[in-house]
């Protein structure tokens, strides 16, 4: 362990060391509640029916391969942080073998295989990515399908307010909880995680539910 965290902190392996610390410290903020798992989350929108995913950028720029790129690695599919922790992982081990068995502690050598580095990481987040597309779609099913959450109470997950995406769950009798992600419909409202809410509209562009505190008797 203690030749694992020296080979971590050398030159050649410090940027991936540092990208896999910030993804689990974001991940650790995640789980207790001070931020949503989609608080870093790109503005891309996913058209299952187009197969590809679009990347709004200013007019007259040519951004086609940008959003065949961002599709191809299931970008918009997946949240951006999901993708990046896939991707973290497996660079940092492969920073660590490669500079091992090249016997490398030079940070120029090791930028120099970052890249290579990084693109086989991208690949194999892409493979490790693939099975959930159709989970998150599933979470993010909307009132196109039977299963309406509008006008229906919800329990709050992830804290959530009208700047903050939350997740919120709807019972459905006879099956799973519906997983919602939401906000709150007033700028001054903060739905804190166990809170109750209505469930009153549905936002079309930023792809989540509108909420609004609701008390159960």
């Amino acid at each position: 362990m203690t030749d694992l965290f020296h080979a971590a902190i050398l030159p050649a392996n410090l940027l991936p060391t540092a990208l896999l610390v910030f993804v689990l410290l974001y991940w650790l903020t995640v789980i207790t509640g001070l931020l949503d798992f989609k608080s870093l989350d790109l503005d891309v929108h996913h058209h299952p029916e187009l197969h590809h995913t679009h990347f709004h950028a200013p007019e007259g720029m040519g951004v086609s391969w940008l959003n065949h790129a961002l599709a191809f690695f299931n970008l918009g599919r997946v949240p951006l942080m999901v993708f990046v922790a896939f991707v973290a992982l497996p660079l940092w081990v492969g920073s660590i073998l490669l500079n091992y068995y090249l016997g490398n502690s030079s940070w120029q050598l090791g930028l120099l295989l970052l890249l290579p580095l990084l693109l086989a990481a991208l690949l194999v987040a892409k493979v490790l990515t693939t099975p959930f597309v159709h989970v998150f779609a599933a979470f993010e099913k909307d009132h196109h399908d039977g299963t309406r959450p509008l006008g229906k109470v919800c329990t709050i997950l992830l804290p959530a307010s009208q700047q903050h995406l939350g997740q919120a769950s709807v019972a459905v009798p006879n099956g799973a909880p519906l997983m919602l992600n939401v906000r709150a419909a007033d700028a001054t409202t903060e739905l804190r995680k166990g809170d109750s809410a209505l469930v009153i509209d549905y936002d079309e562009q930023r792809r989540c539910y509108v909420i609004e505190p609701y008390e159960v008797s």
